[in-house]
């Protein structure tokens, strides 16, 4: 399998307390046509600041494989969908990947 430059192609990260509401963002988010597939993973152990305490809690991580034109769109739909204050959205480009997966991903995503 080939090897290529992906640019464009981006992974988007976002956490919430449930798997079922983890369900519901990816499901969303691919049904929507702004991520290509998304991941759960979970149960994980988050540890972070918030309003001067520091909190831990049990929650879900949702990785989603879409592109920099889809981007603004899926944060979009996270914002509205989502039902944390300040949800998590990290978006990380991603460097190279199979020629074959990524014109997969193009291709179920479409332009933006």
């Amino acid at each position: 399998m080939t090897s290529i430059p992906a640019p464009g192609a981006l992974t988007v990260t976002t956490t919430t307390d449930s798997r079922e509401k983890a369900e519901a963002l990816a499901r969303g988010a691919v049904e929507a046509r702004l991520a290509a597939c998304a991941q759960i993973t979970g149960p994980l152990t988050s540890v972070y600041h918030w309003k001067s305490a520091v909190e831990t809690a049990e929650e879900w991580q949702v990785l989603y494989k879409t592109t920099a034109a889809r981007y603004a769109a899926l944060e979009a739909h996270l914002l509205a969908a989502h039902d944390y204050e300040t949800p998590e959205i990290l978006a990380t480009p991603v460097v190279r990947g199979s020629a074959a997966y990524l014109e997969w991903l193009e291709t179920e995503v479409g332009p933006a």
